[in-house]
């Protein structure tokens, strides 16, 4: 049993979807798998907001795909960075698709280890499956800086999404 997903990007107004994206960075630009030298978020600004759900494409084999949780796994923040996100294990509230924009949004602090339980929905709920083709709700998130974050610093972080397929 192994299920096909991929992580798609939207970006837009009315929403242009990008399938399989190659990376998740965040820039100065609504686009995806952007070059972070090309489009740098400079110090006290904010990129533009990412918006990614998983694509399950095939199932391979397995019944479902569930219980999907994604934290940041590696890459320390530096003075002033931030990953705001809506991931979380509780109080859950799905993000709806806008167009992204700069503005800042705040929710709470990406999960800096396995959040154990479901942290990214499925038809509005954490406890939802992937039974057929179809996406997960949206992930939401938006690198922050402020005025003390030092200047030209490409901090790579590690992102890590996982699931449970049966």
């Amino acid at each position: 049993m192994v299920a096909t997903v991929e992580i798609c990007e939207s970006n837009t107004a009315g929403e242009t979807i990008t399938h399989n994206v190659g990376n998740i960075n965040f820039g100065n630009t609504d686009a995806p798998n952007i070059v972070v030298a090309d489009y740098p978020v400079t110090a006290g600004e904010y990129s533009y907001i990412k918006y990614i759900r998983l694509h399950l494409t095939a199932l391979g084999g397995s019944n479902k795909i569930e219980k999907i949780r994604a934290w940041k796994s590696a890459g320390a923040y530096v003075t002033g960075e931030d990953i705001q996100t809506n991931l979380k294990t509780s109080g859950y509230s799905p993000a709806s698709y806008a167009t992204p924009v700069k503005t800042i949004f705040s929710d709470q602090t990406l999960p800096t280890a396995d959040p154990v339980t479901a942290n990214l929905g499925i038809a509005g709920s954490l406890t939802g499956a992937l039974t057929a083709v179809g996406y997960s709700d949206y992930w939401k998130m938006q690198f922050q800086t402020s005025g003390s974050t030092p200047p030209g610093n490409v901090n790579t972080k590690t992102l890590t999404i996982e699931y449970d397929e049966s």
